[in-house]
């Protein structure tokens, strides 16, 4: 039986440690395979073979920790025969995979099938398609991320929690104890030891539940032994005072650690409650989640839209900025997509929802990015290895401090036996365990609110290695559609070039029809009628267009029409030469005009691509396009070019690259790019928020913008120096307690705050992350 996968919610975890126990806890109830916990996402997922959910959810809870499930979501069939990564769009011709019968030089190459970013993946057939582990909880209602949770775990906890009714408690009875200790002396002792049980119990009992579950070094076992130690050489004011800061610095983990967690939940409130539900010839507001695939919404101006949708009706302007990035409103029309959680910015939108509340595409990058908390990077698991012996030996030298120095050297047993209390507290592994995903979190979650979803801390920490970046050309460094470039005008004016060729071309649906509608359009001219207009199979297209007989095709359709001079085909030369496809038009058999038409880069393209390069990242343009466009694109751009490629030269391509020590990012947007991407160090889809984006390769780029795989690559520079600080950080501080400790110069105070203190600091070292900037 193929394994099982479940995801729960956790409350109460405020430091890796909570994770740990609870990662120990799970895994030896029976059936469990493989467990992720992640501190700052505040989930688990549980891979099982059939385990007994019940008793795995009393484990968690035995351990003080609240759990709930989540409901699993919704996701799209992978196409058969293709990798992981593989992505359901493909092109790299400017006209591919279209059936039109024009025949323009040097364009439909390649057969693909085109199908662009933001038109990918927003159709979701009710095909019973989910992720593992809903077959055995079929009976829960698939919900919104926003409301996948139980109201008991949604919002910041920490405050009204026990953890913070028990700190309040304990801290009031420690300043009773101060009060009633200086009234009755005699007392003193047995009133700050009943003060110290009012925090040191729930400690004491969780410890325990930790030993039993197989974490017998808990921090809170430690801190139980300090406790009583301190107790018995006749501390207990001290311990008293100890175990209540234990218990504020626990809060502020807790808070510091929410503070990640709802940066990236706080996505979830970007899509509105209610929507309008079309009906008949009314609407009535209903729950957002309520909304079924199909279901007719309208928005009104300055509403947030709240599914996943296409456009029925009406045309405006949306704001996109939550969701892609893009600073400018984005037209829209009939049969545009739209996302949850964007603006209508200007006229009322009639939308057909295309997805279930919960696999929206914000409900998709929240969720995406909390598993990718949940997946460990190589460094951090060599912390966590090293923590497992780090704490064991951490006692070790505590005992030897305690008992060495009275025993060799006849010292003191008292003062001995504090210092190996106050350095059992220092050695707490808590700063360092969390020191590494805390800073993984708070990257992948910044890089997710800037649009560069990162799937993992592993991916997040390989990319600072890239040394390479092998780039897609159509839809990746260009724009993925032809654009008008040039008229060239023998007979008539501009407009009448253009017109005529818009009145053949309406209609049409092929590319290069499409561009050269779209140019009449910005520049408000209107076109004739067309009468007995025909497509010319594998020639282009002809009518009559008032009383005159027109042409437009390939300049090699069109020498078979028409004589062509030495000036006219050195034109047609010069414009093959910068890679644009060229239509001729004739007016009764004469050269009317020439139109140029290219797949233009990106506006970003050749800044972006310099900077990889002075960054010391090679660059390299992989397309199954022909050479003259693909090198006259590459000229422009600055990039070197390799042309004319089948999907598997581009694989042996990045194979070759990594043969000679290159770490090879790939970057593209179809099934064409699929084995490239799947052999590549790191996969990066270049989307737009759609399922194909978002739920394959190893990163996607939502912006569409070619400078933010340079931003991925120093995302995860600067996480990484976070990391290192934040490692610098817990060690330095415990080396100088210990070394304090032993000197006499610090005791259990110090120590305490040597632990929480640099947990917090630590976590909020981590969270600057979240403050970075777009480059």
């Amino acid at each position: 039986m193929s394994a099982l996968k479940t995801r729960y919610r956790i409350e109460g975890m405020d430091c890796a440690a909570c994770a740990t126990k609870i990662d120990t806890a799970v895994r030896r109830v029976t059936g469990v395979a493989e467990v992720s916990v992640s501190v700052t996402a505040g989930t688990m997922t549980v891979e099982h073979d059939g385990a007994d959910l019940a008793v795995l959810e009393k484990r968690v809870s035995g351990l003080g920790y609240g759990i709930a499930l989540l409901p699993a979501a919704a996701t799209p069939p992978v196409a058969p025969g293709l990798p992981e990564k593989a992505h359901d769009h493909a092109h790299d011709s400017c006209c591919a995979g279209h059936d039109h019968d024009h025949a323009h030089d040097d364009c439909c190459r390649h057969d693909h099938d085109h199908d662009h970013a933001h038109d990918r993946g927003h159709h979701h057939p009710d095909d019973g398609h989910r992720w593992h582990g809903e077959s055995h909880h079929s009976g829960h209602q698939l919900e919104a991320t926003s409301a996948a949770a139980p109201a008991a775990l949604a919002g910041p906890s920490w405050l009204p929690g026990r953890k913070a009714r028990l700190t309040i408690v304990c801290g009031a009875a420690l300043v009773a104890a101060y009060v009633l200790g200086h009234f009755l002396p005699q007392l003193n002792p047995w009133i700050f030891i009943a003060a110290l049980l009012v925090g040191l119990v729930p400690i004491a009992r969780r410890a325990v539940a930790a030993a039993f579950a197989g974490t017998p070094f808990s921090i809170e076992m430690l801190m139980t032994i300090a406790a009583v130690g301190a107790v018995i050489i006749g501390a207990s004011e001290e311990a008293a005072a100890v175990v209540f800061l234990f218990l504020v610095g626990e809060l502020l983990e807790g808070f510091a650690a929410g503070r990640a967690r709802d940066s990236i939940r706080a996505l979830t409130a970007l899509v509105p409650k209610t929507a309008r539900l079309v009906q008949g010839s009314g609407t009535s507001e209903v729950p957002a989640t309520s909304l079924r695939i199909g279901d007719v919404i309208l928005v009104r101006p300055g509403e947030r839209i709240p599914a996943d949708g296409e456009v029925l009706e009406g045309i405006g302007a949306v704001n996109e900025a939550p969701v892609t990035g893009e600073s400018v409103p984005v037209p829209k029309q009939a049969g545009d997509p739209v996302f949850a959680g964007t603006v209508n910015a200007e006229a009322a939108l009639t939308i057909r929802a295309t997805t279930e509340p919960s696999d929206n595409t914000i409900a998709r990058v929240v969720r995406l990015v909390e598993e990718a908390q949940e997946s460990k990077a190589p460094t951090e698991r060599f912390i966590d290895r090293f923590s497992r012996y780090y704490t064991p030996l951490v006692v070790v030298l505590a005992a030897l401090i305690a008992v060495l120095p009275p025993l060799v050297a006849g010292a003191p047993w008292d003062e001995w036996i504090y210092k190996g209390l106050a350095i059992l507290l220092i050695g707490c592994p808590c700063a360092l365990v969390i020191s590494t995903p805390a800073a993984v979190a708070a990257g992948l979650a910044s890089g997710a609110r800037r649009g560069l979803l990162i799937k993992g801390g592993a991916v997040l920490e390989n990319l600072r290695n890239v040394t390479a970046v092998a780039f897609d050309k159509t839809g990746t460094l260009t724009e993925g559609k032809p654009e008008v470039t040039d008229l060239v005008v023998f007979a008539g004016d501009e407009a009448a070039l253009l017109a005529r060729a818009a009145a053949l071309e309406a209609g049409s649906t092929h590319p290069l029809a499409s561009a050269i509608l779209g140019e009449a359009a910005a520049r408000g001219i209107a076109y004739p009628a067309v009468s007995g207009a025909g497509a010319l199979g594998g020639e282009g297209v002809s009518g009559i267009v008032e009383g005159r007989a027109l042409f437009l095709g390939s300049p090699k359709a069109a020498a078979k029409r028409a004589s062509l001079s030495e000036a006219l085909r050195a034109a047609i030369g010069r414009l093959n030469d910068e890679g644009k496809t060229v239509a001729v038009l004739l007016v009764d058999g004469v050269v009317e005009g020439l139109i140029a038409m290219r797949d233009e880069p990106r506006a970003d393209a050749a800044e972006s691509l310099a900077a990889l390069k002075a960054a010391g990242i090679r660059t390299i343009m992989l397309t199954g396009d022909n050479e003259r466009t693909a090198n006259a694109i590459g000229a422009d751009l600055g990039i070197e070019v390799r042309a004319g490629l089948m999907p598997a030269d581009k694989q042996r391509i990045v194979g070759e690259l990594k043969a000679e020590g290159f770490t090879v990012a790939k970057v593209g947007d179809g099934i064409n790019d699929a084995p490239a991407l799947a052999s590549a160090d790191v996969g990066i889809a270049m989307g737009g928020g759609t399922d194909v984006a978002l739920e394959t390769a190893d990163a996607a780029v939502l912006h569409g913008r070619v400078g933010d795989v340079g931003a991925m690559v120093e995302l995860s520079r600067a996480t990484m120096r976070n990391i290192h600080q934040n490692i610098t950080l817990a060690l330095g501080l415990k080396a100088v307690f210990l070394v304090t400790t032993i000197a006499g110069i610090t005791g259990l105070w110090p120590a305490i705050l040597a632990d929480t203190g640099a947990t917090v600091l630590v976590t909020a070292n981590a969270l600057r992350l979240l403050g970075r900037k777009a480059d």
